[in-house]
């Protein structure tokens, strides 16, 4: 088995889980009764860098939010599987649709529903706060919890080592 930077080098696509992942895993409701959710900014910045740089990004989840989708829409996602109940469908669907092969992505999740996907790919990872099931199969645990850079810690270390981070500035 390869190390962890030399698996960085083979990923040509990212799919990610949203809350405990792009989020703190903290729900709030606002007035109307949605749900909030707070996001970081920097992991949205390294998203989009990825797509322009021509990475496809594919977004798994057991949520639901129409906020949460447009968030995603905006920052270039085309890919964006809500709702979710049967996570391996979706991450299939995502991977022929692009004819990738399984160790080409990099998937991150931080719970139970994500460990079946997470065996599937090439590169599984988790945030520092994922759940102790999650963090057995990871290859890399980053230092950040979800919802605090973890998603940006992962594109920028690909990004990086494959030259593409800040080959534009």
């Amino acid at each position: 088995m390869a190390n962890f930077k030399e698996d960085l080098q083979n990923i040509k696509a990212f799919v990610f889980d949203v809350d405990g992942v792009f989020t703190d895993g903290q729900i709030y409701l606002d007035p109307s009764g949605e749900f909030v959710r707070s996001v970081n900014m920097k992991d949205g910045y390294a998203v989009a860098h990825a797509i322009k740089q021509g990475y496809t990004i594919g977004i798994i989840s057991g949520g639901n939010s129409e906020a949460t989708k447009n968030r995603f829409k905006y920052l270039g996602i085309t890919d964006i599987y809500m709702g979710s109940t049967n996570k391996r469908n979706d991450f299939e669907d995502f991977y022929f649709k692009y004819d990738l092969k399984p160790e080409e992505i990099l998937y991150m999740g931080d719970d139970l529903p994500d460990y079946e996907v997470m065996t599937m790919v090439g590169l599984p990872t988790c945030p520092s706060d994922a759940a102790e099931e999650i963090k057995a199969i990871s290859r890399y645990i980053s230092t950040f919890p979800g919802g605090r850079g973890c998603v940006r810690d992962v594109i920028e270390q690909v990004l990086r080592l494959q030259g593409k981070w800040a080959n534009n500035i």
